[in-house]
């Protein structure tokens, strides 16, 4: 499945914005909001805020992420235009028989998602160690246009039936 997602960047001037697509493949379907708990408060817009998000594994049958990530908020965040942190968590935990669809990549995106109002991305990969038939989901931020990605990430692990 491949879906397009658009993000605006300011030009030069800064007066000039224009529309970039990015594709990705293999997707997870859409979040599913598990819930949230306010960490700050702010007088104007919403308060900071931890969300914990769902995300079904698109290849494998069975598997279910849970993201947890820290929000903006304030007037920027409320508007979209804050950069969130890099401070996030996953656990991925098999939710009924696992069973792949079709070959896995050894190395895939299965879920991305926007943090800020420039290209910063939240991404979710897919390994696979075939040697002990483990799918490894790790979490990871990134920054687009040549700037450096993030260290932070989380990882975790579910084995396949045996």
């Amino acid at each position: 499945m491949t879906r397009f997602r658009t993000a605006l960047f300011a030009g030069i001037a800064g007066a000039v914005l224009a529309a970039l697509p990015t594709a990705t493949t293999a997707m997870a379907d859409d979040a599913k909001r598990i819930g949230q708990v306010s960490t700050t408060f702010r007088l104007l817009g919403r308060n900071d805020r931890v969300v914990v998000d769902r995300y079904d594994d698109p290849r494998v049958d069975g598997v279910s992420c849970y993201l947890s990530r820290a929000e903006t908020g304030g007037v920027k965040g409320t508007l979209g235009l804050a950069t969130d942190p890099n401070r996030f968590s996953i656990a991925c935990r098999a939710t009924g028989p696992v069973t792949l669809k079709g070959e896995v990549p050894d190395n895939e995106v299965v879920f991305d998602e926007s943090a800020s109002f420039f290209f910063k991305e939240v991404r979710v990969s897919r390994l696979f160690d075939r040697e002990k038939q483990v799918l490894v989901y790790l979490v990871w931020s990134t920054l687009s246009l040549g700037t450096d990605g993030s260290a932070f990430n989380s990882v975790t692990a579910v084995p396949l039936a045996r």
